[in-house]
């Protein structure tokens, strides 16, 4: 069984991890949309323009910004980079699904919303491992 303090600490995994899912999901959504209007048409006040020469930004782009983000963000610093990648590669087959099988854009993960993460063979929350195959862990 988990103490407060073990559950405190995976509720603060669950919620970087759907922030790191929304922040990306909203740079592809921009990237999007930015690329859906011709420019001689486009509103400056109802979109949001990116430079033309700005790269898709896929799983590896973003995996790249995360690292940097990591380095300077206390709050990403506490959770595991294998599970905040795998976050992104969560988002990655959703876009992929949507293209291929016709589906619409993902969507962003509302407050409270918990899923269980991906996880590295074990999780150690404060010296304590936590094998993956835990049922009550998550």
């Amino acid at each position: 069984m988990l103490n407060k303090q073990q559950e405190t600490e995976i509720n603060q995994i669950f919620h970087v991890c759907q922030d790191v899912y929304n922040y990306a999901l909203r740079e592809r959504k921009d990237w999007c949309v930015s690329r859906k209007s011709p420019i001689n048409s486009c509103s400056i006040i109802f979109e949001y323009i990116i430079y033309a020469d700005a790269a898709y930004p896929n799983y590896n782009h973003q995996a790249k910004k995360l690292i940097i983000a990591k380095n300077t963000n206390p709050r990403l610093k506490s959770v595991n980079a294998q599970v905040l990648q795998q976050t992104l590669k969560t988002l990655d087959k959703a876009f992929s699904e949507m293209k291929s099988l016709g589906k619409g854009f993902p969507r962003f993960k509302k407050k409270g919303y918990k899923t269980t993460p991906r996880t590295p063979n074990q999780v150690i929350i404060k010296g304590k491992k936590i094998p993956k195959n835990n049922k009550r862990f998550l």
